[in-house]
């Protein structure tokens, strides 16, 4: 997936679907070691819709607190 499409997600959406996916890649990583996994970019595949749902939380995260804090006052 790409990083607009978790754009428009409200921040419990992401958690959900950042936990789902840490799920996968643990099932991933023991498929990987039994040697049952057939789709080793999987592996890749998941770390990094991981990072880009982690980076627009982030992103998210600092927009508000931006629009929230007070202006600083220069002192003359």
């Amino acid at each position: 997936m790409k990083g607009e499409d978790f754009k428009g997600k409200s921040a419990d959406e992401l958690k959900t679907q950042v936990m789902q996916l840490r799920k996968e890649a643990f099932n991933l990583r023991f498929q990987k070691s039994s040697g049952q996994l057939t789709n080793t970019a999987r592996i890749r595949q998941v770390r990094r819709d991981i990072a880009r749902i982690e980076t627009v939380m982030g992103q998210s995260a600092r927009a508000v607190t931006k629009t929230t804090a007070p202006a600083k006052k220069s002192a003359k």
